[in-house]
């Protein structure tokens, strides 16, 4: 049912974008969904009527945007759901399995997160090099489709070097300091503790969320490619000093609006098509 689901969806993109295939996928964190709106020939769909579940969090809205940047054929996703709002695995991933079969050679993954790595700064947008599954939820629990993907998929290179390469080159061209790290994700929606913070950087994370780790299992299942990009909103528990909260995530991501859109809009033409 999951290959259907997302085919499904994917033939009602092509159907009411007016394009047959895209080039790029993109999905949009907390507090970065306008970035799509007003991009050459945009056509904004109601995800709902794609087949979609709808986003219940402030920060994410139920649309997907299908547009051009320079040539590239975009498909945006702007907002996600989440594991914590109560949905299945196979609900959080089935957009990202459908931009796959909508033709999306590369998935841009975006996120909010707290930053964990020495140095990391509210603002910081870092390129994801890899990720920690902390929970052990699995979108390809259950029996596997082999039209989606292998029964073991290889996650070795889920963010490849040659991908994060061209996010460094597109960072120094818009004059943001390039940085990347590991990426953890946690259950939410409650923020983690001091101690459950210093565990993960002892283990080795940089920064942490609550998304963007199904997606990309699902998409590295599927054999494509995904570029990570984190931006920090807060110092996370025990690392900062300031009581979490989601209204701080929102307010950041809203500054650093300028610099994510600049970096992307440099980024998406450079991303190789074939």
């Amino acid at each position: 049912m999951a290959y259907e689901a997302a085919e499904a969806a994917a033939s009602r993109i092509a159907a009411a974008s007016g394009r047959q295939s895209h080039d790029v996928g993109l999905v949009l964190g907390s507090g970065l969904k306008e970035f799509a709106d007003d991009l050459p020939g945009a056509v904004v769909m109601d995800s709902a009527q794609l087949g979609f579940r709808q986003p219940q969090v402030v920060g994410h809205v139920g649309r997907v945007v299908s547009a051009e940047v320079a040539g590239t054929r975009l498909l945006t996703s702007a907002g996600r759901v989440h594991v914590y709002e109560g949905w299945d695995l196979a609900d959080v991933v089935l957009a990202v399995r459908a931009m796959a079969l909508a033709g999306c050679k590369t998935v841009i993954l975006t996120n909010a997160s707290g930053g964990i790595g020495e140095g990391l700064r509210p603002g910081d947008l870092v390129a994801i090099s890899d990720h920690m599954n902390t929970i052990g939820r699995d979108p390809l629990v259950g029996d596997n489709d082999e039209r989606l993907g292998p029964r073991f998929p290889d996650m070795s290179a889920v963010y490849p070097q040659r991908l994060r390469d061209i996010v460094a080159m597109s960072a120094a061209a818009v004059g943001i300091e390039y940085r990347e790290g590991v990426y953890a994700w946690q259950l939410g929606p409650s923020y983690e503790t001091p101690a459950e913070i210093e565990a993960l950087r002892r283990l080795g994370a940089h920064m942490v969320g609550m998304s963007t780790v199904p997606e990309a299992i699902a998409l590295a299942h599927m054999g494509v490619p995904i570029i990570g990009i984190s931006l920090v909103t807060n110092l996370a528990a025990g690392i900062g000093t300031e009581p979490l909260s989601h209204d701080e995530v929102t307010e950041i991501a809203g500054q650093a609006k300028a610099r994510f859109r600049a970096l992307l809009m440099d980024l998406i033409p450079r991303i190789p098509l074939a």
